[in-house]
């Protein structure tokens, strides 16, 4: 196999996913996967691209689409993207254009050639919704942004969010399946008890080689504390 020009990261929040792509990044060679298509970071990444947008978003997708490429290659012409489950929708829509009932496959390699995906999931779905709820109360998602709240338990939108969970990687696995697609898939949990082992599987997928120069390194750390586990324990009190 050739090396291929693209890879997906896909996933669900709350998975590792940040931690994974800075992991990925660090290695030179494995493109530089951030979410350049999510919605509401629309107008700031076509900012960073210095292209023109409108009320309802940038005005040229295709150059948007194009500009990512470039800021999310590295110098051997790997590209890697971030994209959640409510992304993926969005981006095939506006992808397709003339190409209209194309295979959502079709129309993403259409725009990023040969591709490959990562799938990052959570084996301990109560563990990824107490997290995504107390990001939701706090508004803070990862190392360096500033917390608005202090965390209080809520047990109902924990329950509301195990539901949206499984719903979104379900729904993963149902395009996998249509598409013709065999992810690699990774869990939160091995990612973080062996980050290493877990980029180096990565690599060997998509055919590429970690340099000799130094492993995978990332400023982010697991953000579950104390208060995350009295959440689930809590919560799984409540459940029994």
């Amino acid at each position: 196999m050739t090396t291929p020009w693209s890879y997906v990261l896909c996933g669900t929040p709350r998975t590792g996913s940040t931690f994974l792509c800075s992991l990925l990044t660090s290695t030179g060679v494995a493109g530089r996967p951030e979410s350049y298509f999510r919605e509401p970071d629309e107008r700031a990444w076509a900012t960073t691209f210095g292209l023109a947008v409108a009320a309802d978003g940038v005005i040229d997708y295709r150059a948007f689409v194009a500009a990512a490429r470039r800021a999310g290659s590295t110098t051997n012409g790997v590209f890697a993207a971030r994209i959640m489950w409510g992304t993926m929708d969005l981006v095939t829509d506006r992808l397709r254009g003339i190409r209209n009932g194309a295979h959502d496959l079709d129309v993403l390699t259409e725009a990023f050639g040969p591709l490959r995906f990562v799938h990052l999931r959570r084996v301990d779905d109560v563990g990824q919704a107490v997290s995504w709820a107390r990001a939701e109360q706090t508004g803070y998602w990862q190392q360096g942004d500033e917390a608005s709240t202090e965390p209080a338990i809520d047990l109902g939108r924990v329950d509301e969010l195990i539901d949206v969970i499984g719903a979104h990687n379900s729904a993963w696995d149902v395009w996998f399946e249509q598409n013709g697609v065999r992810p690699h898939r990774v869990t939160y949990e091995d990612l973080t008890a062996e980050p290493d082992h877990t980029v180096r599987e990565i690599l060997n997928h998509l055919d590429l080689v970690l340099p000799t120069d130094g492993g995978p390194e990332s400023q982010h750390r697991k953000q579950a504390d104390a208060i995350n586990a009295e959440w689930v324990r809590r919560y799984r009190s409540a459940h029994r």
